[in-house]
């Protein structure tokens, strides 16, 4: 089925001096629309091939948010747009919370679809992953979490579902270990990261947006904390395969590139870690502080800056105090 949007909408967003002729990019059954999201900043390289391999999979629909790219970057990508692709503009750095919900906005008025699955601009699903996603069983499941890779084929990280570590009452955060991505069958779990996440119409209904002030890391998890928290089911898809091919941490060694991004992660995940732990928060930062403090020894060349974005991070984000930061300030 293809995803129709009017005209005039798109003229609102982005103009469009040559529209071209749709390209065919759907595989589905007429029962399922599936859109992808995309937030993109000035990697052209990634961006096609994500945008490749989108097409090879067959979505029905493709939001793509662009947070300041180059000019050529941006005649690329206006030059995608047909009634199937959506190309939004920004002229300001969005952050990835802000694209992602600019970009789930314009999917839900453009195209309806019946699910959204998102992704970063370096981010991809693997060779059948979409094909293996409407074959699924969903029903009982709100939003599901795909398995996120590096190229290398290592787990990714930064994008490991977290489910709660207590039997219990009270919440202590823990990574999904790599026993549970060699399961075949699905879990629930408590949050997850926005690479790979399929979300339903059901669920965007009932949750709304990511909050835009979060700027950048954590919003995927704050989101996907509340979906859990307000009784949707999150489940982990270990059979959804997407593949990272993330920069931002260039290994244990060195630390994060560029360094100003320490700040927006500490802040975020201290919001993270308070709301989800309540009470047991305390405890934790006692640990997290010192642990924090020593990774000033990987940031070669600007542990300085690292150690001055912390402290900013630490102190903004035990006030939940958002909206601000290196980029919202000019600093960078």
């Amino acid at each position: 089925m293809r995803c129709m949007w009017t005209a005039s909408r798109a003229k609102a967003i982005v103009a469009r001096p040559h529209p071209r002729p749709p390209v065919p990019m759907s595989h589905s059954p007429q029962s399922l629309r599936l859109a992808a999201i995309v937030v993109t900043m000035n990697r052209p390289d990634q961006i096609r091939v994500t945008v490749a391999r989108l097409h090879a999979e067959g979505v029905d629909c493709l939001v793509i948010v662009d947070n300041g790219s180059d000019q050529e970057t941006r005649d690329w990508l206006q030059s995608l747009e047909n009634d199937q692709t959506l190309i939004l503009l920004s002229d300001r750095n969005l952050g990835g919370a802000g694209g992602f919900a600019r970009a789930i906005t314009a999917a839900r008025e453009a195209f309806d679809p019946d699910w959204m699955v998102l992704m970063d601009d370096d981010a991809r699903p693997d060779p059948g992953t979409i094909a293996a996603f409407r074959r699924m069983e969903r029903t009982g499941w709100d939003a599901l979490a795909g398995a996120a890779y590096y190229p290398d084929g290592t787990i990714c990280d930064m994008n490991r579902p977290v489910v709660n570590r207590l039997p219990g009452p009270g919440f202590v955060p823990t990574h999904l270990a790599p026993e549970d991505y060699a399961r075949p069958h699905m879990r629930r779990v408590a949050a997850s990261s926005f690479v790979g996440l399929f979300l339903s119409r059901t669920t965007v209904q009932t949750l709304g947006l990511p909050d835009e002030k979060l700027f950048l890391y954590m919003e995927d998890g704050l989101y996907t904390l509340a979906l859990t928290r307000a009784g949707l089911r999150l489940g982990f898809a270990p059979k959804l395969r997407f593949t990272h091919d993330c920069k931002t941490f260039t290994g244990r060694k060195t630390g994060f590139r560029p360094v100003w991004k320490a700040y927006y992660y500490h802040r975020n995940l201290l919001i993270f870690y308070r709301r989800a732990m309540g009470p047991l928060f305390w405890p934790a930062l006692a640990y997290l502080l010192p642990k924090w403090l020593l990774k000033a020894r990987a940031q070669k060349g600007d542990a300085g800056a690292y150690l001055h974005y912390l402290r900013r991070a630490i102190f903004d984000g035990l006030r939940g105090r958002i909206g601000t930061g290196p980029v919202e300030d000019g600093e960078v």
